[in-house]
């Protein structure tokens, strides 16, 4: 292949990038061209001079893939390969790479991306930073997140079978929005499929840590199994009257006038309403049961409108799981002495629920996809504490049941249209999602191991020093519009411009209402004997006159909205042969608010209010130089920035039942801005075949951390902004194919697929003694309080690797895949009060994947085997003065096994 032919083939690939529904006006397979004959196209003349071209054609699928500003794949280019030929550093995971990696959601398959981590619940960090600097997208637009910590929403809530591939780029372009810290992850889901087809498909799993041992659990109502409600949780009549009063508790009992004429209402009435036994009583299950998952996908085609094809794509799954954890939780004191010291027996029960129904029309040169995607993640908790407070002498046992539901449901329009030598991409989407979190009890009985006739035994006087009760309400809900245009001219041969206008608005309310069981002096001792249920039930209550305070009075309710304009132009240029410009400018406006709510008649006058309506300039350039032909070079520059999520801003409390601690916001946090800089070097050696090598590097102003802090026995987690960061690094990516062929015999038709990569990351937060930052309430103070110079940044691993081995037959699907992945410690939050860093030891973690096709009565059916997590890797997250150890959360996680079967008619 000649230099000219490839630099050919990269043009029209720029002219895609550049120009909405270029790539399609080449003529997409399985689409008919409108009119008459035509004159051939370059690639025909090309596989005319060269009949390879096929042969290499071949080792590439057309992933599809849908981004602002146009696509990425041109369907008339001769090297499909689109690492290759895009005008940035991508990555693109098509449908039958994720399914190599046998991975059940996208969070999952990312992890192996060179550069990508996964932390927590399904957050993607790119080169070791924070879920805050990746942009995730659906179809090109943005999404809102149903978890309070984050406004980018997990992505281990969505299965591999909705998405048709998932994009990474990691270098900025001004058609991307402008909060673009470490990468873009743009999930496009399933429109036109090649041919009518019914997937029906099953599975089952467990771990060696939870199946078949001992688990605990509590009833809760009849369709927990289904991740739904039945109505058990409804908020209580009592209860829901005392809302809608707008009075506080302390001006209990409601008379009738303030009550809507009804009967009054007490703090009697309401605490009888929230003793339910079977959202209290924890019960031990003898054996966990596996985990099990099922779906079902379908999808047609048809001609339409002469020229047209239509596409319909239907698909739903169930799947529920379960995760037992004994966690060793300790709290040390400033001198690194023990303050506390417990075992948390936690078991999980999750469930996933998705379904998306999406259409898809191809007219001439024009597309359309409308998508529908409704995705319920639900978390049953239960969890049984028992340790040590060393301060008070203390033995201390403590109970929590909750119910976590986090729901999304999106609807987006997508039109990719071309008129001539003008190119029309438009989106536009509507989202909400629901987080809801009733019936949130905590019961803590004490032993105080002194002299006297119950000190060999926990008791709970609910008087909040020698035991207590709480029962907390938490809902979220986030509603987000999104829409934009982009118009694309080829101005002249090998010059392109496209400018584009993007908007969005997302509004998010949180609400959290904790209230706790408060019982008199006169509280008898052996009462505070009894388990939970009985403890608050109605003849206790009555009997000892047990009231309710509201602990979240001061604000218990906030509302959260972040309106962004964005404008931006670009070209793509090449000025002569073998260099290829794209250079742009974003103009983004934004404004960020948090305000209280208030939900009483009387204003509570709260402080903690946040504005922050700021604009920006954001230039990226890149450039790719091809010096001979299989090696390129690209260079990239760009600003972009960060904002702060909106719970961080929040002040309020919130518990995070992954990580086992309690977070609040400060109000005072600013944007980060980012200037980014990246060099790379790739060759490729044929078909998939490529290595590469980058360095790169950047400069974070204003950075937010996380830091914690110990309060009697809970540790507290918040965040500020540091001075200042820097970051750089290297990362390496190799894939290389061995045929097997003339081995003979078993290997007459298998190859062997090698993927590896590594990540070096070093980064350094700058703290001067003369620095300060801002910390609501307090205001401005030195953040050498908080920040300890020359400390890397949170979440960030300085050694990151993945392996994968792959033995493929060519001919039939069967694949056995060995995978590898690595992270180095890391810091997940800051110590305070002198205190070390917290941190997180991720570790070596080894899975094998085997796939294997064959035919059952008549139709196609795939097994596959998995086995994760091989050597029982444990998670580990804790903090070292360098000779003594305290583990914050660690625990077991054993070895995962699974088989699943699938058949597609």
């Amino acid at each position: 292949m000649t230099t000219g032919k490839r630099l050919a083939g990269l043009l029209l690939l720029t002219t895609a990038l550049t120009i909405p529904g270029a790539a399609f006006a080449q003529g997409t397979a399985g689409t008919p061209n409108a009119g008459g004959a035509q004159a051939p196209t370059q690639e025909e003349v090309d596989r005319q001079e060269d009949p390879l071209l096929d042969e290499q054609e071949e080792e590439f699928e057309d992933p599809d893939i849908s981004v602002p500003g146009g696509s990425i794949i041109v369907t008339g280019r001769i090297n499909r390969d689109p690492t290759r030929n895009s005008t940035q550093v991508v990555s693109v995971l098509s449908t039958e790479q994720i399914a190599r990696t046998g991975e059940g959601d996208i969070a999952g398959a990312l992890g192996r991306v060179t550069g990508l981590s996964v932390q927590g619940d399904g957050y993607v960090y790119v080169r070791g930073l924070g879920d805050r600097y990746s942009l995730a997208l659906l179809n090109g637009l943005p999404l809102p997140s149903p978890q309070p910590l984050s406004r980018v929403v997990p992505l281990d809530i969505f299965p591999t079978n909705v998405v048709a591939s998932s994009l990474v780029q990691k270098t900025y372009s001004a058609n991307f929005p402008g909060e673009f810290g470490g990468g873009v992850i743009n999930l496009t889901t399933r429109a036109v499929p090649e041919e009518s087809f019914l997937e029906i498909s099953g599975g089952i799993s467990g771990d060696t840590e939870t199946t078949f041992s001992n688990g605990l659990g509590y009833y809760g109502s009849d369709y927990d199994w289904f991740g739904f409600d039945d109505g058990t949780r409804d908020i209580p009549p009592a209860l829901q009257t005392f809302f809608d009063s707008g009075l506080r508790l302390s001006d209990v009992p409601l008379d009738p006038q303030q009550n809507f004429n009804q009967a009054p209402v007490t703090q009697l009435d309401i605490g009888k309403q929230l003793g339910n036994p079977n959202l209290i009583v924890l019960q031990k299950i003898g054996d966990v049961q596996p985990n099990w998952s099922a779906g079902l996908t379908a999808g047609t085609s048809l001609d339409v409108f002469g020229d047209g094809l239509l596409g319909v794509v239907l698909t739903g799954s169930i799947s529920n799981s379960w995760r037992t954890r004994n966690i060793t939780s300790q709290a040390v004191l400033a001198d690194f002495s023990l303050d506390s010291d417990f075992v948390d027996n936690v078991t999980d029960n999750n469930v996933l629920v998705n379904a998306l129904l999406g259409f898809g029309l191809e007219l001439g040169d024009h597309q359309f996809r409308w998508t529908n995607l409704f995705i319920r993640d639900t978390t049953k908790l239960a969890r049984f504490s028992e340790g040590e407070d060393f301060q008070d002498d203390d033995s201390i046992q403590q109970q929590q049941t909750a119910w976590y539901e986090r729901q999304l449901i999106d609807s987006q329009l997508v039109a990719e249209l071309e008129f001539g030598g003008v190119n029309v991409d438009l989106r536009g989407g509507y989202a909400r999602t629901d987080r809801e979190a009733p019936y949130e009890y905590t019961f803590t009985y004490v032993r105080d191991n002194a002299q006297g006739p119950l000190s060999d035994y926990f008791i709970n006087v609910l008087d909040r020093q020698t035991g207590d009760a709480t029962v907390v309400f938490s809902d979220l809900q986030e509603e987000l519009w999104a829409g934009g245009i982009d118009i694309s001219f080829e101005l002249a041969d090998g010059l392109s411009l496209t400018g584009g206008y993007a908007y969005s608005d997302t509004e998010r309310y949180s609400e959290r209402r904790e209230f706790l069981f408060n019982a008199p002096t006169s509280f008898p001792d052996a009462v505070g004997l009894l388990r939970p249920d009985l403890l608050l039930g109605d003849a206790i209550l009555d009997a000892f006159d047990v009231g309710l305070i509201e602990s979240t009075q001061s604000d218990p309710a906030f509302i959260a909205a972040l309106t962004i304009h964005g404008a931006y132009g670009k070209i793509n240029w090449e000025p002569t042969l073998g260099v290829l410009l794209d250079v742009g400018v974003r103009y983004e406006t934004a404004e960020q608010t948090v305000d209280p709510v208030e939900v009483f008649a009387t204003p509570l006058n709260s402080a903690s209010s946040t504005l922050l309506d700021n604009e920006y300039w954001l230039p990226a350039a890149t450039i790719t130089w091809e010096p001979v032909e299989d090696l390129q070079i690209r260079a990239n520059g760009s600003m972009t920035l960060a904002r702060p999520q909106f719970r961080e801003l929040i002040f309020q409390t919130y518990y995070d039942p992954e990580t086992n601690r309690q977070f609040n916001g400060n109000p005072f946090l600013v944007d980060s801005e980012l200037t980014n800089l990246e060099l790379r070097g790739e060759y490729y050696f044929g078909g998939g075949d490529r290595v590469s090598v980058a360095g790169f590097y950047k400069d974070i102003e204003n950075p937010i951390e996380a830091f914690s802090s110990f309060s009697d026995n809970d540790q507290l987690t918040s965040f500020a902004n540091a001075p200042s960061a820097t970051l750089w690094g290297v990362e390496a990516d190799l894939q290389y194919t061995f045929d097997l062929m003339n081995w003979g015999g078993f290997f007459e038709s298998k190859e062997l697929l090698f993927i590896a990569n590594y990540t070096y990351t070093n980064s350094e937060i700058s703290v001067g003694p003369d620095d300060t930052t801002l910390l609501f309430p307090n205001g401005e103070i030195p953040a050498t309080n908080l920040f300890v110079d020359g400390v890397p940044l949170t979440g960030q691993s300085d050694h990151l690797a993945n392996f994968q081995v792959s033995l493929e037959d060519v001919d039939v699907l069967q694949q056995f895949t060995l995978l590898v992945s690595y992270a180095s410690e890391r810091v997940t939050s800051r110590g305070t009060s002198g205190l070390p860093d917290i941190i997180e030891d991720p570790g070596l973690r080894v899975d094998l994947v085997a796939r294997q096709g064959f035919d059952l009565f008549g139709s196609e059916a795939e097994l596959k085997l998995e086995a994760r997590n091989i050597f029982g890797r444990p998670y580990e997250e804790f903090q070292t003065d360098g000779t003594n150890r305290a583990d914050i959360n660690t625990y077991d996680r054993g070895m995962e096994l699974g088989a699943s079967l699938s058949l597609t008619f």
